[in-house]
């Protein structure tokens, strides 16, 4: 809307510009002049303003004609050309018009140069039949100083516009962070939670027959865990997710064990600040949720290490597929990932390293094993 009306003005403004440089003499010829002399001045005044009119739209909306060579040069004999042929003092009032379409729709260097030329003749042919300097020199400046106006006017309103487009296009790059965001923790969150309750299901129908204490025990925290989800759930659409590593890893040692895992955690006594803390707790649940999905692995380990100002994360298991051997080290983010972790999770571990000035690998040990690292700034 500001742009519409910022290119209205602008049209109305030179619009009056325009039609002021020539109504007074137009009047007055009408007035005084023949016919005969008065039909040239209207046809010259023709063969001017339509294609004026038609370069200066060409400059508000950013296009070019192909016919422009033709119709600028159309302008410049419309300008130069009745005076030629006895229509005095006419370029007066049309070579201002003039200035604005050659700084305009040429390159700004050389329409500064031609109008400048323009002035110099205008101040010339006026000099040498008025022979009068300083009003010779009033309307050769009148030739920049209308020329710049126009240039201005059309510039201020292009710019109007590129600025109302880039502030949409913001806009819709913002929409698009806040969609992927949303879908990222979905992923990563509900993912880790599902499997959970999916691996607490079928423990506790296992159990059903044989312990049933037990088997209530874990449908207790089955229902725990979806509780947990639900609340997830919510805070992801208000944009709120604080985790943090410690928290994270104690949940996660938790469920490989109730999974049969055996889990062995040395974390570092460090404490990063928060947004790194969030993107090494990230990579703790998607390495869970990864192991317990994907492998058959019966030991793992959760490690941290804090060197030069930076913390990394390891998360070792024993149970890559023996399917996984050929596509261990396909290269997926910033480092050899194995088709154990290949998905939108380890893409969401990548982009949240990124995002913290860290860094992901993951692969297969010599062991056989799998193994994935996130290393961040400390601070």
């Amino acid at each position: 809307m500001n742009s519409i009306l910022a290119r209205r003005l602008g049209i109305a403004l030179i619009v009056l510009v325009s039609v002021g440089y020539t109504i007074i003499p137009l009047v007055a010829s009408l007035t005084t002049a023949s016919t005969s002399v008065n039909a040239g001045r209207l046809v010259a005044l023709t063969a001017f303003y339509w294609p004026h009119l038609l370069h200066v739209r060409q400059a508000l909306t950013g296009t070019r004609s192909r016919w422009l060579p033709a119709t600028l040069a159309v302008q410049v004999l419309a300008t130069y050309l009745p005076e030629a042929l006895g229509f005095t003092g006419w370029s007066a009032g049309t070579a201002p018009l003039l200035a604005g379409p050659m700084l305009l729709l040429l390159p700004l260097r050389w329409g500064g140069v031609l109008v400048m030329t323009m002035m110099a003749v205008e101040f010339w042919w006026l000099q040498s039949i008025f022979h009068n300097v300083t009003g010779s020199y009033f309307y050769a400046l009148t030739i920049l100083i209308t020329g710049a106006m126009i240039y201005v006017v059309v510039r201020l309103a292009r710019v109007t516009a590129e600025l109302e487009q880039a502030r949409a296009d913001l806009a819709e790059a913002a929409v698009l962070k806040e969609r992927l965001r949303i879908s990222r923790d979905l992923h990563d969150g509900l993912g880790h939670s599902i499997t959970a309750i999916a691996l607490k299901g079928d423990l506790a129908t296992r159990l059903m027959d044989r312990d049933l204490p037990a088997a209530k025990t874990e449908i207790g925290a089955l229902v725990q865990v979806a509780r947990e989800a639900a609340q997830e759930v919510r805070q992801v659409a208000r944009g709120y997710r604080r985790m943090s590593l410690a928290g994270e890893v104690h949940r996660a040692a938790a469920l490989l064990e109730s999974s049969g895992i055996s889990c062995r955690v040395n974390l570092a006594e460090i404490t990063p600040s928060r947004e790194p803390d969030e993107a090494l707790a990230w990579a703790v649940r998607e390495g869970v949720t990864n192991i317990l999905r994907h492998s058959r692995a019966t030991t793992c380990s959760i490690t941290t290490s804090n060197r030069a100002g930076r913390t990394q994360l390891e998360i070792v298991n024993d149970g890559l597929p023996p399917n996984d051997a050929q596509t261990a080290t396909e290269p997926v983010g910033d480092g050899p990932v194995g088709a154990q972790s290949v998905g939108g999770g380890l893409v969401g571990l990548v982009e949240r390293a990124a995002q913290v000035g860290g860094a992901v690998e993951a692969g297969r040990t010599s062991q056989g094993g799998f193994r994935l690292m996130m290393e961040v700034p400390t601070s």
